[in-house]
């Protein structure tokens, strides 16, 4: 391996123009080096997805096609059903708006608040994205302590070989789908720039889920000298989603098309602005900085939950009007530092290296809710007749120090230990009502936790390794979680910080060049896990749920990830092309304390099953994959619906009870000739109905319905 200082100092030489043939699938899923810039990654679990080799529908960017080949990624699909974004989990942890995973678009963080609301509201256009990094769990030293790993898209940029290249794809689909997509980028002497624009417009599977979105992103990088270079991104995210509310069982059952809401509407405008500067201090030290401000909000109205799923939207007879709405909106100021060192050495003469450095965040979020909205069914966030329920203000700040290094005790074996310390401070600020009385916030908060970890890296042969890793993971609470937005559940106002670790073992590598695997178990062990259990009311009976801290909880399991081409194995000298991949987790997550030992963490499916092939015969390639996801629940009681004799109890089974297991069919197509491309596929082949996710917020609350059969075909040119 190259050190940084012979990278640095290696003359470069212009190479002619080399074309590789061969099978798209066989670059799929790749793993990262043991350095990138200033960050390292060896002796963890990492994946890198291509996404140029992949027959995915990125116009909608469907989960299962692009992020389907990495072991045990639990999709929570919502987009359909009100949400903007659809979010991934890991391991047994919740994949809801990604809540557990770091979420990051070129290394810079682009969720709201980092520990106030991690939710993720905007992901960059998959057409835009060159690639996906994912770090599991032991990713926490050096990017923050959540338990799932980082989620990193990469985005593409513009060619170096010429000044201007200028990409355009136009999708249409089934539900109204139309998806216009246009970039530009090149290389202009010193500078190389990339920018993109997608407007997508949907009338949705479901009656009042349609959607208008539009996305944008722009970069431009200045290799001033050998030494630094600048850069400086924008994202940007408009939105108006309709929401078309959540489903009880008996609902889903009869039809999981309808749609028991036709006033309730979401927007969520983002915008990200990146500055980032690299400089090679001498041939063996790189230091990185990126500084990223976050300026977005959040704004909702909705017909007032209090009914659940069950209650009917309806036009009161003595108004003729129907029943006023409720306005909740959020803004959120945030800025991120990021400085990093990563420092080649020598000691007992070997090749070393250290990375280290510091985060400083600070975000201000601004949370209005229970506002008297509008009797109307348009999207109207003025408030009639009172103020807002509650008005509160929170502020979060961080500062984390960090340091690993990489120590190479022979050409074979590597050690990486790493320490990163959390300082974590926040605040409350403002009004509330509760039962008619009004409480005035005004608190902080203030916590400094330490988190350990350690690497192992062997080579056993040049093209294969086993790895092993252990690290420590921390969820604070902050106040914006003990005042949720938009929830229906009851409130755990003792709610309490979650800590506890990850632990890898694996095999890694390549056989020749028809063979790609990595096979290894984890044990993951997460105290004081918050979730949903349920409770009968003290006064009715009637059941209820509570989020609060459940119990410790252990997850461990195998996840495996082989890739074969057959038509290489057997030696066979074709112009067919062959791939087949097979991506396998098996997760036991349940709780291990408590009253509720033994019982399976929500959203936590055993097996989690993904099985494709794709063929290909010069500029054609076919895709088909099968995925399978076991069943999960909603609530640490596992709680199953039962023959609901009162709306009460019809609600509340919406909201807490089994998911049950799912299959999916999708196929794709490519064609591929000069400058221009057609893609096709049918998602959901057989139409299965099934859901992924029981909630008790917004969108919701109750089932919400994943999308049936839908077809799509994008026509694609590059000039």
């Amino acid at each position: 391996m190259q050190t940084l200082a012979q990278q640095v100092a290696a003359p470069s030489k212009l190479l002619e123009e080399v074309q590789v043939v061969g099978l798209k699938s066989k670059n799929g899923l790749g793993t990262l080096g043991e350095v990138s810039g200033a960050v390292l990654y060896a002796g963890k679990k990492t994946e890198v997805l291509v996404l140029d080799s992949l027959d995915a529908n990125t116009a909608q960017n469907n989960p299962r096609q692009i992020l389907g080949r990495i072991p045990g990624m639990n999709f929570s699909e919502t987009e359909g059903s009100g949400f903007p974004a659809n979010g991934v989990g890991l391991r047994g942890l919740n994949p809801v708006q990604s809540v557990e995973m770091n979420v990051r678009q070129n290394g810079y963080n682009i969720t709201a608040d980092l520990y106030g609301y991690p939710e993720t509201y905007y992901l960059p256009a998959m057409e835009a994205v060159e690639r996906v990094e994912v770090t599991r769990g032991a990713a926490s030293l050096q990017f923050g302590p959540q338990f799932g790993g980082v989620i990193n898209y990469v985005m593409r940029r513009g060619p170096q070989d010429k000044p201007l290249e200028v990409n355009l794809r136009q999708t249409v689909g089934s539900f109204g789908l139309t998806n216009s997509f246009a970039s530009a980028g090149g290389q202009v002497g010193k500078v190389n720039y990339y920018a993109y624009g997608q407007y997508r417009s949907v009338n949705g599977w479901r009656p009042h889920s349609d959607l208008r979105q539009g996305t944008a992103f722009a970069r431009v990088e200045y290799r001033a000298s050998d030494k630094l270079l600048l850069a400086a991104d924008y994202s940007l995210l408009r939105n108006r989603l309709h929401m078309p509310g959540g489903l009880t069982d008996a609902q889903f059952a009869a039809d999981s098309r309808q749609s028991t809401r036709a006033r309730n509407w979401l927007e969520s405008p983002w915008n990200v602005a990146t500055l980032t500067a690299e400089y090679h201090l001498t041939p063996r030290t790189l230091l990185s900085l990126k500084t990223a401000g976050n300026l977005s909000s959040r704004s909702l109205v909705w017909r007032n939950e209090d009914g659940g799923a069950a209650a009917v939207d309806s036009i009161d007879r003595a108004t003729s009007q129907y029943v006023g709405r409720e306005v909740q909106r959020e803004h959120f100021r945030s800025l991120t530092n990021e400085l990093r060192l990563r420092h080649d050495y020598r000691l007992l003469g070997r090749d070393n290296t250290l990375a280290a450095g510091v985060r400083y965040f600070t975000g201000t979020m601004h949370r209005q809710g229970g506002g008297p909205g509008s009797t109307g069914a348009d999207f109207d966030l003025n408030l009639y007749g009172g103020p807002y329920e509650y008005d509160l203000q929170f502020t979060t700040q961080n500062v984390a120090p960090f340091a690993e290094t990489v120590l190479r005790v022979s050409d074979k074996f590597a050690v990486t230990p790493g320490f990163r310390l959390e300082y974590l401070r926040s605040t409350a600020h403002g009004y509330q009502e509760v039962d008619g009385t009004t409480l005035v916030a005004g608190e902080a908060r203030t916590r400094t936790f330490a988190l350990a970890g350690l690497g192992l890296l062997y080579r056993p042969t040049a093209s294969t390794s086993l790895y092993a890793n252990w690290s420590q993971a921390y969820r604070p609470i902050d106040y914006s979680v003990l005042t949720p937005f938009g929830v229906t559940s009851k409130i755990d106002p003792n709610l309490r910080d979650s800590n506890g670790y990850n632990a890898d073992l694996g095999y890694r590598g390549t056989v020749g060049d028809w063979l790609s695997f990595d096979v290894g178990g984890f044990w993951l062990r997460y105290n004081q896990h918050i979730g949903l259990i349920t409770l009968p009311d003290a006064t009715t009976g009637a059941p209820y749920s509570l989020r609060t801290n459940v119990a410790d909880s252990r997850h461990r399991g195998l996840e495996s990830y082989v890739e074969l081409l057959p038509l290489k194995l057997l030696a066979l000298s074709t112009r067919h092309r062959l791939s087949t991949f097979n991506s396998l987790a098996y997760v036991n997550a349940e709780y291990v304390s408590g009253e509720f030992a033994g019982k399976q963490v929500e959203y936590a499916p055993p097996v989690i099953e993904r099985v494709g092939v794709t063929y290909g015969l010069g500029p054609l390639s076919l895709t088909g994959q099968f995925s399978y996801t076991a069943r999960s629940f909603g609530d640490a009681n596992n709680s199953v619906a039962q023959p609901a004799f009162t709306p009460e109890q019809a609600n509340e089974y919406a909201v807490v009870g089994e998911v049950p297991a799912y299959h999916v069919w999708d196929i794709a197509a490519s064609y591929n000739w000069r400058t221009f491309a057609l893609k096709a596929g049918i998602n959901n082949l057989t139409d299965s109905r099934y859901f992924t996710r029981r909630t008790d917020e917004y969108p919701g609350p109750g089932i919400l319905p994943a999308i049936g059969r839908a077809f799509y075909t994008t026509l694609a040119a590059k000039f």
